[in-house]
Parts: structure tokens; sequence; C-alpha cells
């Protein structure tokens, strides 16, 4: 998209930069359509559009002389959060920082990289573990986590079971060739290595004719990025076939509250921090 935005001249480069961000932005909404649901179920917004009548809007006392008895909602404070959960509560804010400290010994930490080359694997995600076939009629049954993580140093996807109640890792289980979504933090560094590549080039033209600033890091960028399997989904080019082992991610990239560029061809190899295109 890039490339062909600038061989066509300043027309039709001008008319593809005026629709790019609602083309771009109606792919963005397939892979995160919760954003656009949101969006059109907010309170009030049926009258608004004309989708409903103004007593309708307004309650039932609308247009009756009655909105005045009308009382606004009472809004309950959230109850505080203790410390542990029970049961099957989702994990407290304590309870996941305790597992995540539980699983992320010294000796683990000394052995692995995150993506940005520091001691210590890139953490995923920290949730509920489910229970064993026989701890699930327990009035008490013991509360466990699943931290995830991935380890640059191995190219290696980490999930361990922490056991809350006793303090101890019960299970460690490490997989290659397993890609699960990239966090935030992964995302910005692929956007940073692309910025900064030769294959950026036309990201970064992009973005200074739709702001008139230069482009020198993620920060000037919304990105959203998703996982790059390689050949597990077709034909890749040389330079990314080791995708799918390697830690691989393209990118939607937006300029903050402003336009979608498309850059979705690039590929960017977080393992091996090189930058490939396809097609």
């Amino acid at each position: 998209m890039l490339s062909t935005m600038r061989q066509q001249g300043g027309t039709v480069r001008n008319l593809m930069h005026r629709h790019l961000g609602k083309l771009v932005a109606g792919a963005a909404a397939a892979l995160a359509g919760t954003a656009v649901l949101a969006a059109v179920t907010l309170p009030g917004d049926a009258g608004a559009a004309g989708g409903g009548s103004r007593a309708a809007a307004e309650g039932p006392g609308a247009g009756t002389g009655q909105a005045s008895q009308v009382r606004p909602g009472a809004v309950e404070r959230a109850p505080e959060e203790g410390s542990t959960g029970v049961g099957r509560d989702p994990l407290t804010d304590d309870e996941v920082a305790r597992a995540q400290a539980l699983a992320t010994p010294r000796t683990f930490r000394g052995a692995t990289e995150d993506v940005k080359g520091r001691a210590g694997p890139e953490r995923l995600t920290t949730g509920l573990a489910e229970l064993g076939p026989d701890e699930t009629g327990l009035a008490d049954p013991p509360r466990r986590a699943n931290v995830s993580f991935y380890d640059y140093r191995s190219d290696a996807y980490v999930t361990k079971t922490v056991n809350l109640t006793t303090g101890k890792v019960e299970k460690t289980d490490s997989r290659h060739g397993v890609q699960p979504p990239p966090n935030r933090a992964e995302s910005e560094a692929a956007a940073g290595l692309l910025i900064a590549a030769p294959e950026g080039a036309g990201l970064r033209e992009d973005y200074k004719h739709a702001t008139g600033k230069e482009l020198t890091g993620p920060g000037q960028l919304a990105v959203r990025g998703f996982v790059y399997r390689g050949e597990a989904e077709g034909p890749a080019p040389a330079g990314l076939r080791a995708c799918g082992e390697h830690r691989c991610v393209r990118l939607f990239t937006k300029v903050r509250d402003g336009q979608w560029i498309d850059t979705r061809r690039y590929v960017v190899d977080l393992s091996a921090r090189t930058v490939g295109r396809l097609g």
C-alpha cells in the first residue's frame, strides 16, 4: 500500500490519504470488533440517532409532567478488594503480584531475556488456574495462578502454575513454536524497529505527510500488534521463514488522534530484530 501510494503521483496520493483511515480502520475493527460494539450500545444513543422517541429516551414520565418525579439511579461503591480471593473469584491485585514474584525467582530471571534484551522473561498473562478433578467439590479449594512468559533467549513460551495457598511452583511448561498474542511492550518494540529500518521509509514519509513532523519513535503512534507464524500461514519470503519459531509481529499503526497508516505487509522478527516484507 505504501509503495503504491508513492508511485501514483500527488493527486492520487492525496485521495488515498483522505480515505486510508477509513479503509484500514475497517480492517482493524474486524480484529477488534468490541470497540465498534461499545460505540453503538452506549446509553442514550438510540434517541440521539433518531432510532427512538423522545419519551423513550427521557423515561416513563416524559411528556406527562412526571419527569420531575424520576430520581437518578444510585451508584454503589465497589466493595474493597481483599488481599486474597475466595473460591473461584478472579485473582486480586495482591495475588497477581505474588504469583508473578513466585514464578520468577532470581535464577529464572538470570537465565531468560525480555523483548528489550534485559534479564528476565517477557511477562504476558496472569490468570486463575483451573481446579483438579478431585478439588471441584472442596469447600475451600486451593488458589492457583497460571503465569505465562516469552523467553527471548531460548524462543520459548513458558507457563508456570503457582499454588498461592502453599507458595510453591507446581508446574512449569516450556514450548517452542507456540506464539500467543504480543503484549503492548512487544508491539511498541516492533514499531520501533520498523521506524528505524530502511523498510520503514514509507511509514516515516506518510507520518510526516499527515502531521508535518518527523517520526522518530513508537510513542508517536498508536500501535496494535498481532502474531505472524511464517509458513504456517502460507508461503513466506526467505527472510521470514524462521517466524513461528521466532517471535514475529505484524502491526496496525495509527497517527495518535489521527489516521491509520497501512503497515500490514511488514513483519518484524523480534527474536532476530530484523524487518521483512510480505509480497
